[in-house]
């Protein structure tokens, strides 16, 4: 079988990964490397440790593909995997710093609470909604959640008053709301968590 052939046709795909076919192996690792790569790395930043916790995951996958099933969706099972490999290691580590913590608990309520790991299908709608925010409303509502600047510091900088700050930053989150219909808090909180995309080179 060709990539485009597995390509096509999942169900032969997961069949020849499932009897340890080594080209849908290689096909498995074209195809979802650089994703969960990516998707590791949102979690941890940290490079070393997101190319252990992909290639666990890969590890994982092949000791479980007899168990693969053509009509669930692979990808979610690998963000899984990927998901408590990160989990596992960070458990692991002897010394939690404050805002480690905060991580972790923004990390564990938003996939305990959720059936399906789809980040990126959820970021990218809260993101488009973003865009959609009128301009001084998108303004104020990106300096606050993707700069990191406080209602005061946003203020000064746009010389408005921090009621008016608050304002924009409420109707935004209501506008957002509104129209995705989810709890947004968590996914921001990915959505605008800094990465170094330098180190994905």
């Amino acid at each position: 079988m060709s990539y485009i052939d597995y390509k096509n046709d999942n169900a032969v795909f997961i069949r020849d990964l499932k009897k340890g076919n080594e080209r849908s192996y290689q096909f498995l690792l074209k195809e979802y490397h650089q994703k969960l790569f990516v998707y590791a790395f949102s979690l941890s930043n940290d490079y070393a440790r997101s190319k252990d916790i992909v290639q666990n995951t890969f590890l994982k996958i092949w000791e479980l593909r007899e168990t693969l099933n053509a009509e669930r969706s692979l990808q979610n099972f690998l963000y899984k995997i990927v998901y408590h490999e990160f989990i596992n290691q960070f458990k692991k580590q002897k010394a939690i710093k404050a805002v480690e913590q905060t991580y972790f608990h923004n990390v564990r309520s938003f996939f305990e609470n959720n059936e399906s790991i789809d980040l990126d299908n959820k970021m990218t709608l809260v993101w488009k909604e973003v865009q959609n925010l009128p301009p001084k409303c998108k303004q104020i509502f990106l300096l606050s959640k993707k700069e990191g600047l406080t209602n005061m510091e946003i203020a000064d900088y746009l010389q408005l008053s921090k009621r008016t700050v608050e304002t924009q930053i409420s109707k935004a989150f209501s506008i957002i709301r509104k129209n995705i219909k989810k709890n947004i808090n968590h996914i921001l909180f990915f959505l605008f968590r800094k990465i170094d995309y330098n180190k994905l080179s």
